[in-house]
């Protein structure tokens, strides 16, 4: 089994890749950079996005885990304590060629300008907001009309990435074993001549968003963490990426509430 490293850079994430380094030799694993079957990732979520972003062409036999060095990694479950048995149970998994994963579903993007169309991934969400001017843009849900939204932008989220931005803005916090995109508005103006549903809208897998904003209007789309400035955009559809999804390594059972209620409730009961 082969593996690679992602770190955050900073000297806390630095030496904890140096110490797994060390550790995992003795089970035999070697590192390869460009065709890894396990990325870890040292740092946070971000870490995480960026190492997603970097095989995202090999998500077919990558699986992806992750230790958290900051305050709060969602996606990065082990603690930087906990990395001598990572690193045992990451080996005796490879010994027994018994690698478990989950797999959550991924949002597609897909860009249509004058040169044709441009496909991208997302793990967290996709934004799409205005420059200098509040975003107009017509929102179609399976080729109907839905409604002319005006506002500072919209968001559209993977489950997994639901408890990111999306659930800043009010978006539920949805079950990654669920093949669904969810779109939520970002402050949109509702009044005698504008109006939005204003609520969350979830879609399965099938359906499909198309948003086609106002004709060379400035716009800032992001992709995770990457972030593009465009006059050019026709239309952007969304949907749940066929036949793609993220895996994740998991060495010990962590359910995806218990995820939740570790990172935005905490253990301290009453």
């Amino acid at each position: 089994m082969k593996y690679n490293v992602v770190n955050r850079g900073d000297e806390i994430s630095i030496q904890l890749m140096h110490t797994f380094h060390s550790l995992i030799q003795r089970f035999g694993l070697t590192q390869d950079e460009e065709n890894p079957d396990i990325v870890l990732s040292i740092g946070g979520d971000g870490t995480l996005l960026h190492a997603f972003h970097r095989y995202k062409e090999q998500l077919d036999h990558i699986a992806f885990v992750g230790i958290h060095t900051g305050r709060l990694g969602f996606f990065a479950d082990w603690k930087p304590d906990e990395v001598e048995l990572l690193a045992q149970l990451m080996g005796e998994s490879a010994q027994q060629d018994d690698l478990r994963v989950v797999k959550y579903p991924l949002v597609e993007i897909q860009i249509t300008t004058q040169n044709g169309i441009e496909t991208e991934l997302a793990l967290n969400e996709f934004t799409l907001k205005g420059v200098d001017a509040t975003l107009v843009a017509e929102l179609h849900i399976n080729d109907e009309l839905l409604e002319t939204f005006r506002g500072d932008g919209i968001c559209i989220s993977t489950p997994s990435g639901s408890t990111a931005y999306n659930k800043s803005l009010g978006g539920a916090i949805v079950h990654p074993s669920l093949d669904a995109i969810q779109i939520a508005e970002i402050a949109s103006i509702n009044n005698r001549v504008y109006r939005t549903l204003g609520s969350p809208i979830l879609l399965p897998k099938h359906h499909h968003c198309d948003i086609y904003p106002r004709a060379s209007q400035n716009i800032i789309l992001s992709l995770d963490h990457v972030y593009m400035q465009r006059n050019d955009v026709l239309s952007i559809r969304s949907m749940v990426a066929a036949g793609k999804k993220v895996k994740f390594a998991r060495f010990r059972p962590f359910p995806f509430w218990s995820r939740v209620r570790e990172a935005f409730i905490g253990y301290d009961m009453l």
